[in-house]
């Protein structure tokens, strides 16, 4: 818990007191505890002159919880379901208040009477209940009632599903406020569900307040009936509306150029995917390897530098496909304690390698071209005729500046900073082309989706592209589908032989279903996503060629 107070002024000791029983009333009742942290107990600024200024009494608490399946978990996003029902739970059991709301804000105004829980008890039952009904596959989608109130649930409930709306009876409310009654912050739930008559079964039998609200229709609008009054909300509209502020933040930020692709686009580069035919998600038929004890034939070696963070997930990546994975550490390789002459297939990982104060690899690319052992090594696995390597993100970064995709070519890629001129993060589109890289030549003709994270993931290349194998790109030629702005589109590369691959987005970090911010409803059995079989195929080809 963060404190933030303005102690030590008339009153103000008192209400801090009463604002500590309350919530320690509260944490009590729910059976939780909450954890020490910053206070800042002199929020109290003077001015010349006598005027002084008193923040207002804060505390923020960060929750953590313990979730029972990872698989299991409800989006705020309605489900295409037409005819399916939208269902209020009240968490309260106050009265509608606008008393420091966001709509009371933008009023420039506080209010006198804010939301309350009035039975904790009450509060953790609904809380339960809702966990039950997500546990027996009752809840479609759900959305917390919070900032913006209750109309914001509704509406950030369509943005993401632009196809579907609702049409909803607000006059089982019962109150003739619309403006409070859309705009109060009153804690409480919307959910979507199919089995309508169960889910109010189990909610009549726990005593707790709801209203079914209506349903799910196919049109793109959010319609609220309220004392003989209609109001028809355009979802599409009311998206852009939502969006501007954001635009008009990224401006700053990212220059006009790019925030106005970005505020152009975000409604038109849909995330779809297409998975081949044969690929079943089902973890036997990717031939895994759990089992300690497997005679694993075929040796990776993850290379790490100081900064990298995704040695871990590539690791497990790594071990799943069926590879004996080894540590290695740069000091490794310019001690000499490593040579990689035992290793078949090296992976450089991602992250921020020496902290990107040289520019992102430049660092971790000199610590092999100015030591010896290590410079050996790497020419030495590279002169060899059975082995692989892949470059993820900071790893690929690297395998440009050393030159080791294309090292036929007088002239080289380079990566070069984003177009945006800031760090990318996100989960975007990528296509599969037609290719013949070990790695990717069985995903040719997919359309998946990765996750990206970085500030020079920008692809610049010296020829035409007819002299590189740009063997994966983003699905999108604008921003922010195209997240760098690479010549292109390009994603990745890979050398003429097919064993070389250096790409920006982290295959590493999408391999299982629950790692995709979207996974697709009718895939929810799948064990594994079609990334995985890239380090499949890496193995059998090791296997094959040892």
């Amino acid at each position: 818990a963060n404190w933030m107070w303005p102690a030590k002024n008339q009153g103000e000791n008192a209400r801090l007191y009463r604002a500590v029983e309350a919530v320690s009333k509260f944490a009590t009742d729910l059976g939780v505890n909450i954890p020490t942290g910053k206070d800042s107990l002199s929020m109290t600024q003077k001015y010349p002159g006598g005027k002084v200024v008193y923040a207002p009494g804060t505390v923020i608490i960060s929750a953590v919880g313990e979730v029972s399946d990872i698989k299991n978990t409800v989006s705020p996003v309605i489900k295409t379901k037409e005819g399916t029902h939208i269902i209020y739970i009240d968490f309260s059991s106050t009265p509608f208040a606008l008393g420091g709301s966001s709509f009371a804000q933008t009023q420039n105004k506080i209010g006198t009477t804010a939301p309350d829980v009035s039975d904790s008890r009450y509060f953790a039952k609904a809380f339960n209940t809702v966990q039950s009904l997500i546990e027996k596959g009752k809840i479609l989608a759900g959305h917390d009632i919070s900032a913006g109130g209750l109309i914001t649930t509704l509406l950030e409930m369509n943005f993401s599903n632009c196809n579907y709306g609702m049409n909803l009876n607000m006059d089982v409310f019962e109150e003739a406020d619309f403006i409070k009654l859309m705009f109060s912050e009153n804690p409480g739930v919307i959910i979507q569900v199919e089995d309508v008559k169960k889910v109010v079964d189990a909610l009549i039998s726990n005593h707790l307040n709801f209203h079914v609200l209506g349903i799910v229709i196919n049109e793109c609008s959010l319609n609220l009936h309220h004392q003989n009054k209609t109001y028809n909300l355009d979802i599409k509209n009311y998206r852009r509306v939502w969006f501007e502020q954001s635009y008009q933040l990224d401006i700053r930020q990212s220059g006009e150029s790019h925030a106005y692709k970005r505020f152009h686009n975000f409604d038109k580069q849909d995330l779809y995917y297409f998975f081949k035919n044969d690929f079943s998600g089902k973890r036997v038929d990717f031939d895994i390897r759990l089992d300690k004890d497997y005679g694993r034939k075929a040796k990776a070696a993850i290379i790490r530098e100081k900064g990298v963070n995704g040695d871990r997930e590539m690791a497990y990546a790594l071990y799943l496909a069926g590879f004996d994975v080894k540590d290695v550490h740069m000091t490794d390789l310019i001690s000499g304690r490593e040579n990689l002459e035992d290793v078949q297939f090296i992976v450089f990982v991602g992250g921020f390698s020496n902290s990107d104060v040289l520019g992102s690899a430049k660092g971790w690319a000199g610590a092999f071209l100015y030591n010896e052992k290590a410079k050996n090594a790497l020419d030495n696995f590279y002169q060899r005729t059975d082995t692989l390597s892949l470059g993820v993100c900071n790893g690929c970064q690297l395998m440009t500046e050393l030159e080791l995709i294309y090292p036929e070519h007088p002239e080289h890629p380079k990566m070069v900073e984003n177009d945006s001129g800031k760090f990318e993060s996100g989960f975007v589109n990528v296509n599969i082309n037609e290719n013949n890289s070990v790695m990717l030549k069985s995903l040719s003709g997919s359309r998946l989706g990765a996750w990206v994270a970085h500030g020079e993931g920008k692809f610049s290349f010296p020829c035409y592209s007819d002299k590189y194998d740009i063997v994966m790109h983003y699905s999108f030629d604008e921003y922010p589908g195209n997240p760098n702005g690479s010549d292109w589109g390009a994603a990745a590369i890979c050398s003429n032989n097919g064993r070389h691959l250096g790409m920006m987005p982290h295959l590493e970090r999408a391999f299982l279903p629950w790692q995709w911010p979207y996974y697709p409803d009718d895939r929810k059995e799948d064990e594994m996503t079609p990334w995985l079989e890239a380090f499949v195929n890496a193995r059998k080809w090791v296997e094959q060629n040892s």
